[in-house]
């Protein structure tokens, strides 16, 4: 039975988030996979199973425990933002030789990084709201930024996840405490137009057969965007499948599909879209969606009539 290390919670605002998401996938965990929690943290990792617990040690790659040296046979980085979806744990796994089944190190770094990733899938013509990004001690004037980008505008930090540090601005006035608020969650903020349309998401993965795009769901908040509230405390209308037409469907899930392909992704993405008089903009690529009871990919795998188990085991047979 392989050995799988599960490394959640993080350095984030995400921690808690990627705890729940970690419990979600161990209870559903294949059977032929032994799942280890590795909850990453200031300090020593803890790794955390039902026979055992030990910390994980970064200098050989293995769970030390009281009586025994257990090494790993493969990973799964269920991290949201630092230091897991940006690449960082990817890249340690690679120093220890240690095989995951996630995206490597520079398509995890560039999809982590709305402003980058976006520039790069738009040199392909994949649509994008017009942007600009802003970096510590960049001279803002508030009044270019309005002329440029034009009102409502969102203002984002590029290495965020979760809709931390994302204001929705309305006013002139609103723009400099926007700014401030997202630069507490990271050291770049993009600056978007507002895309008037639907907003959908389509989830990707990779199948020793191909990839697979998961059925649409359609967002609908109940506040000014998607934001935390309303992805994690029920104020939004998460509706699978979503509410569009078939042809469009079609169309969102092979751009996604397209997406994945050109970023060079593995294991599951949740890409998200605008749909604005039947043209998808993309709004940003997840490479490590939510997965607890609460998120949109778990109700995807439903509507798709996919068992939570079958997924990742399909998942871990074809990356590992």
């Amino acid at each position: 039975m392989k050995k799988i290390g599960l490394f959640c919670g993080g350095y984030s605002s995400e921690f808690e988030i990627s705890i729940k998401s970690a419990n979600t996938i161990l209870e559903h965990f294949p059977e032929n996979y032994q799942g280890i929690k590795i909850i990453v943290k200031e300090g020593p990792w803890e790794a955390i199973h039902s026979d055992f617990n030990g910390i994980f040690d970064r200098n050989t790659g293995a769970i030390i425990t009281q009586d025994q040296r257990i090494p790993l046979d493969g990973a799964i980085v269920y991290i949201h933002g630092d230091p897991g979806e940006n690449g960082k744990i990817q890249a340690v796994l690679d120093l220890l030789h240690i095989p995951y089944v996630n995206s490597k190190v520079l398509p995890s770094a560039l999809s982590f990084d709305k402003w980058y990733c976006n520039q790069f899938l738009n040199q392909f013509g994949i649509p994008v709201a017009k942007a600009l990004r802003l970096l510590p001690g960049d001279q803002v004037e508030y009044a270019e930024i309005a002329q440029q980008i034009g009102f409502p505008m969102f203002v984002k930090p590029t290495g965020s996840g979760s809709s931390y540090g994302i204001s929705k601005v309305k006013r002139l006035e609103d723009l400099d405490k926007a700014i401030v608020e997202a630069f507490k969650e990271g050291g770049m903020v993009i600056i978007e137009s507002f895309l008037p349309g639907t907003e959908v998401t389509c989830g990707v993965y990779r199948t020793k057969n191909g990839l697979v795009a998961l059925p649409l769901t359609e967002i609908v908040s109940e506040n000014e965007f998607f934001d935390y509230e309303a992805k994690y405390m029920g104020k939004s209308q998460e509706i699978t499948p979503a509410r569009i037409s078939a042809s469009s469907t079609e169309l969102i899930q092979q751009k996604a599909q397209e997406i994945y392909s050109l970023l060079n992704l593995k294991s599951v993405a949740r890409i998200d879209f605008m749909l604005v008089d039947e043209t998808p903009y993309v709004i940003e690529v997840n490479t490590t969606p939510g997965f607890s009871t609460e998120s949109i990919v778990p109700k995807m795998l439903q509507e798709a009539q996919l068992p939570i188990t079958l997924f990742w085991h399909q998942i871990l047979s074809t990356e590992l």
